[in-house]
């Protein structure tokens, strides 16, 4: 399927938008005072290491002390399958070399390894290593030989990876490559290409790190020692020729910066690149604006009639699909089949356009047939099968869930673009103003019990004060006989609904 990236460029912050047959799959936002963390190396300090926790936390310059997990830690001696203590491996004040495997999210710092890689256009190298691992994504198994054989040639040095072997989490998605030492990763974008172009990459990696290295040596922690690519250059150098059919770049300044390095690394997509000079915005085509608009609210629409509905907490993200107005042709069960295949759909795309990571818990309609079940699952496999992001899924449970996880290195749009409403503090709802009166009465209570008052002044919402006059004046009255102290309201146009003060007078 022919994809189009629509890149728009201000100098604020930079959208890069993946289409796929008119239809918006991705959308990848970096701003200029935010940009992402992920790839970058620090030379840090380990200011505090938790045994209980089997975890360091590291200085390395951020808002934020970075976290560092026993298992993210190079040469570690195991003991059979039990991880080694980290205070064995690590000592407060100790200086280290780590790599940023994820963004700060929410309230947590950035997740980082000792597992050093970096990335260029079709080879990932490993610095400290000595093998050669081929992305699992490439699955022409003669494909997969010929460029580890191709690689060996170059560096007879390196030995090959057992495919049996876990990958190394930060390489790119899927590489086999052992977290046991490693050296030169063929990513996905290197299927088909030949030796020249290998060599180049190898030695252009080769030569930054020698440089990196030096920069290591004369740098004291905490200290940046490398920052990955900018988000436009990072879409060019990892763009798939196989898929890709146009990008469309609205900055003429940097189109030509991109034309340059894509010269340099991806000759090939050249022909691709096209300066967009229209006067309406470049996202605007597709109607882009709006679906990112649309992917700001809980319910996600269907075709059919049906809907999801999306929820997204810290601990996971839950999606509730429901027949809605769908009221199909023959049978309530062909009806819920109908909705749930439709939905597999709609929500692989919403993973991708929303981002969303971690632990996800789909709540497909209850199926009593075990076919249509597999049908669903098989479906949803298949529909996620073009997500770049690694996912994992389970069967469906016995309450009808199906459970699945979604690597998360970054934001959510959602944490993008919005924060927690300050009027309910992310809870989705408001105290009713019958409640809050009734609170209030309390706290007057409280209140002239408490202390010495001749009056009280209650500050409080319009709509507060309005229903405190009108449904509640009996009771106002009732209050003020039974405290002995006249009650008085001032309507205040600055507090929210759930804001008020008592005033002592």
């Amino acid at each position: 399927m022919a994809e189009e990236y629509l890149v728009n460029i201000t100098p604020q912050e930079t959208r890069v938008g993946v289409v796929e047959n008119g239809v918006l799959q991705e959308l990848t936002i970096e701003r200029t005072r935010n940009r992402g963390l992920v790839g970058n190396i620090y030379l840090g300090t380990v200011c505090r290491v938790l045994p209980g926790m089997g975890a360091a936390f590291v200085e390395v310059g951020l808002t934020r002390t970075a976290f560092l997990h026993v298992s993210d830690i190079t040469g570690c001696p195991r003991d059979g399958d039990t991880e080694p203590a980290i205070d064995r491996v690590l000592r407060e004040g100790e200086t280290v070399l780590v790599q940023v495997t994820k963004d700060p999210l929410g309230t947590k710092g950035a997740r980082l390894s000792t597992r050093i890689s970096v990335p260029s256009r079709y080879l990932v190298y490993l610095p400290k290593a000595s093998t050669v691992g081929i992305s699992q994504r490439i699955e022409d198994e003669a494909e997969r030989q010929r460029l580890r054989d191709l690689i060996m040639t170059l560096r007879p040095e390196l030995h090959p990876v057992d495919d049996t072997e876990p990958a190394a989490p930060e390489a790119e998605r899927g590489a086999d490559v052992a977290p046991a030492p490693g050296g030169f990763i063929a990513r996905t974008a290197a299927e088909g290409v030949g030796a020249d172009e290998l060599a180049q990459d190898m030695l252009f990696l080769e030569r930054l790190w020698e440089t990196l290295e030096e920069r290591i040596k004369q740098a004291s922690s905490p200290c940046l020692i490398y920052e990955d690519l900018p988000l436009v250059l990072r879409t060019i150098r990892d763009i798939s020729l196989t898929t890709t059919e146009k990008v469309r770049i609205d900055s003429k300044e940097n189109f030509q910066k991109v034309r340059e390095f894509a010269a340099r690394f991806n000759p090939a997509l050249v022909p691709h690149l096209e300066y967009y000079p229209g006067e309406r915005p470049i996202l605007d085509l597709y109607s882009i604006e709006d679906e990112i608009q649309r992917a700001m609210q809980r319910r996600v629409e269907l075709k059919s009639g049906g809907h999801l509905v999306i929820d997204q907490t810290e601990a996971m993200t839950t999606i509730d699909v429901n027949t809605g107005g769908f009221v199909g042709h023959r049978n309530l069960e062909e009806t819920i089949f109908k909705t749930n295949l439709e939905a597999t759909q709609a929500i692989a795309r919403q993973l991708r356009l929303r981002n969303l990571g971690g632990i996800i818990i789909v709540d497909f309609i209850d199926m009593t047939e075990a076919e249509h079940q597999r049908q669903v699952l098989r479906a949803l496999e298949k529909n996620l099968e073009r997500d770049h992001t690694k996912i994992m899924i389970s069967e469906v449970t016995s309450l009808g869930l199906v459970q699945l996880t979604r690597k998360r290195t970054r934001e959510s749009l959602e944490h993008v673009l919005c924060e927690s409403c300050p009027t309910c503090e992310g809870r989705g709802s408001l105290k009713t103003v019958e409640t809050l009166c009734f609170e209030i009465f309390r706290e007057i209570l409280r209140e002239a019990r408490q202390f010495d008052a001749q009056r009280l002044l209650v500050v409080a919402a319009q709509e507060v004060v309005d229903r405190m006059l009108d449904e509640e004046s009996i009771s106002i009255g009732e209050l003020e006989a039974f405290i002995g102290i006249p009650i008085r309201f001032q309507a205040e146009t600055a507090y929210t609904r759930e804001q008020y003060d008592i005033v002592l007078l």
